[in-house]
């Protein structure tokens, strides 16, 4: 699942949520990507965190995480305002 939108002259980021089902903090977490990135024209996508045994090893006990250009941002929960702020870096 991924949304994608252009972004004019702006510097360009990207959103990846690393997400694994069942898991209702993930399906909070996507909500929260989804308006943000969506506000902002920012392209987003999701990985399941359990389809790669870095990742999972990684990231396993702190899904969702929020990743910003590659870079972990948060885990858990995506807090909105400071997700903006740095995407509007």
């Amino acid at each position: 699942m991924s949304g994608r939108a252009e972004r004019g002259g702006a510097e360009r980021h990207e959103v990846t949520l690393l997400v694994r089902e069942p898991c209702h903090l993930c399906d909070e977490a996507l909500d929260a990507v989804r308006e943000v990135c969506g506000e902002l024209g920012v392209p987003w996508s999701t990985a399941d965190v359990d389809a790669d045994p870095e990742q999972r090893a990684e990231y396993g006990d702190r899904v969702p995480v929020i990743l910003v250009d590659g870079v972990e941002h948060g885990y858990w929960r995506v807090e909105r305002d400071r997700l903006r702020a740095a995407l509007g870096r």
